[in-house]
């Protein structure tokens, strides 16, 4: 028997946070994507300008369509790069549009941080 009180889940006595309107939610959704399109933007151009300067080898390299691809690849690479946490960028510009909008910062009880901000958007909130 007293194993089995071991195994009884703990219950947390803290109150619950405050739960956010499904507006502020969406919001903050649009708030994030749009710091990541942004940080998306910028690493596109700076691998872009990274990219100028490499050359390949024929047969696998050169030709009029190399500099077309090596901007899609610039532009996946960043994406990719962006979606994984960046470099930084993302989260300042998404606080300051949090300010801009008169929201607190992902601190604010209830707030979706991290991960469950990239859930939260507006098609994923029923009103």
């Amino acid at each position: 028997m007293a194993a089995l009180s071991l195994l009884a889940p703990q219950v947390d006595a803290t109150p619950a946070p405050a739960a956010l309107s499904a507006a502020q939610l969406a919001r903050r959704g649009q708030i994030h994507d749009t710091a990541q399109k942004f940080e998306a933007s910028f690493l596109t151009s700076v691998l872009q300008t990274m990219f100028q300067s490499l050359s390949s080898a024929p047969p696998f390299g050169g030709g009029p369509g190399e500099d077309m691809w090596k901007g899609f690849l610039a532009e996946a690479m960043a994406k990719d790069m962006a979606r994984r946490g960046g470099v930084g960028v993302a989260p300042a510009v998404e606080r300051e549009m949090l300010k801009l909008q008169g929201l607190k910062d992902g601190g604010e009880a209830g707030a979706p941080t991290g991960d469950a901000a990239k859930a939260v958007n507006a098609r994923d909130v029923v009103a």
